[in-house]
Formats: C-alpha cells, structure tokens, sequence
C-alpha cells in the first residue's frame, strides 16, 4: 500500500484560502488503495501539468480549471457515471468555498472528461483536457506503468472484456482530430502521445 498523501505536499497545491478539510476528503480518496492509475501520482500529474499551461502563457480561469482537477476523478470505482458523481461531489463540497458560478464551472468542467471533447473556444475545458490526457505522452517507463495501473483498476473484468473496452477506448482517442487542444500541448505532447497509442494497440492483448 502507498503511503497516505501528505495535504502539505507541494506537489498538491490547493487553490483556495479555506475548505482544507474538503481537500482532505479527496486526497484520501485518491489514496485509496484499491486504486491503480486515478491516484495521488495522477492528481498530482494533472495539477502539474494545468501549472505547466498556465507557465507557458494558456489563458483560462485559473481557480475554477484548478479545483476541476482536484474534483475530476475525485470519484473512480471502474464504473459507469464517476465523473456525474465526481461533479455532484463538487456541486455538493463547494459551496460557500466559491460563488455560485464558479461551482457551475467546476462541474461543467469535470463532466467534460467523460468525452474529452471541449469546443475550440472552451479555454477552460481544452486545459483540463490537456492536463488529464498529458499521460499519453508520457515516456516509455511511465506510459507501460500507467497501462499496468489502468488493467489494476479493472481487474473485475476478464481479459477478454477489459481488453475489447480499452481497444474501444484508445480507437476513440485515434480518431480525435486532435488528442490536445491548446497550441502548447498540442506542439510538444501530440505525436509522441499518437506514438504511444498506436503503440499500445500494436501490441494487442496483453
């Protein structure tokens, strides 16, 4: 079992002044040990990479888009509608934390990861989805270990099932016009993340 997040992590940054303890009941949920890839490593992945965007000039919200990434797997069992019931986890902890808009934000902005799919002048959306999909383009080590960790969250399902669905899934990413949606990811993660895909799916079951 890994060992619990630390909530002083500066790996966590947490955006807002109050609510700590809300920020405590989702780093525990991401610490729970029957997670495989949806844990404290990939919060921390995709507040790092909402960060890099923000670095490199992106232009979008910065707290709604933050807390979207903190909510947008805070629910993950490896069944249907866990990002509805990450939404309605933020719909439910936020308020009084943030106004009413930003609540709405937040969760417009995580039932987006269902599909992956923003508008083009969605700034807030094409950030969270850059941030969550960046693992495709991850080098070779930590992309074989993230395929290992998403077949751990799964292991409920017999290899025949679990490999038609993640077949459908990486087949669903191929055929995106574009797997990133802001110019910076798009230029450094796109091809090595196609690279990767089509390489997972070369390789057939496991």
């Amino acid at each position: 079992m890994p060992p619990p997040a630390d909530p002083a992590d500066p790996s966590h940054p947490w955006p807002l002044a109050d609510g700590v303890d809300v920020r405590d009941e989702l780093l525990a949920a991401y610490a729970d040990p029957t997670r495989g890839y949806h844990d404290t490593t990939h919060l921390a992945e995709v507040l790092a990479r909402v960060e890099e965007l923000a670095a490199a000039g992106v232009g979008f919200d910065r707290t709604p888009v933050r807390l979207a990434a903190w909510f947008h797997d805070s629910v993950y069992d490896g069944e249907r509608d866990a990002e509805e019931r990450s939404a309605a986890w933020a719909e439910d902890a936020l308020p009084g934390l943030v106004d009413d808009a930003t609540v709405a934000e937040v969760a417009r902005l995580i039932r987006l990861t269902e599909t992956h799919r923003p508008d083009d002048g969605d700034l807030n959306g094409c950030v969270l989805s850059d941030a969550d999909l960046g693992i495709l383009a991850a080098p070779d080590a930590r992309y074989a270990s993230y395929v290992a960790a998403v077949r751990a969250e799964y292991g409920h399902l017999d290899d025949a099932t679990f490999d038609a669905g993640r077949r459908r899934v990486l087949e669903d990413l191929l055929a995106k016009p574009r797997l990133f949606h802001t110019a910076y990811a798009h230029d450094r993660w796109e091809q090595r993340a196609r690279a990767n895909v089509t390489a997972e799916l070369g390789a057939g079951p496991a």
